[in-house]
């Protein structure tokens, strides 16, 4: 039976060997699931802290153009003699605004915002 005993060393290397690689394989799929979720986490907290800063931004210019507009509307109201006029010419202006915006500048605004969103994406 020397072919027996000849083998078996080799076989317990082979194994030696397909363990190692098998642990070497684990490691890597551990280490890859957790570098993709902390590239997840940064993705997510740059859209995150991108949107919540934007938002802010924009109720800050609202509550301006909000108030703004309400002086607007009661100084237009005084020069034309009734207050409530003021605010029909201003809530005329608003509106024609609205649909230039939607009928002219719609598929223009709508690739600014996509941009902007796939720009963050693969950052």
């Amino acid at each position: 039976m020397p072919g027996i005993d000849e083998t078996m060393p080799g076989m317990d290397e082979k194994e030696n060997i397909l363990s190692s690689l098998i642990d070497s394989v684990e490691d890597y799929g551990k280490i890859s699931f957790e570098l993709f979720k902390l590239k997840t986490l940064d993705k997510t907290s740059d859209i995150a802290a991108t949107v919540i800063s934007r938002i802010t931004a924009i109720i800050a210019f609202s509550t301006f153009l909000l108030i703004a507009s309400i002086g607007v509307a009661f100084w237009l109201g005084e020069v034309m003699g009734r207050i409530w006029y003021g605010f029909f010419v201003v809530a005329a202006f608003y509106g024609l605004l609205g649909l230039i915006a939607y009928f002219f500048m719609h598929k223009g605004l709508k690739k600014i915002f996509a941009d902007m969103i796939i720009d963050h994406t693969l950052k």
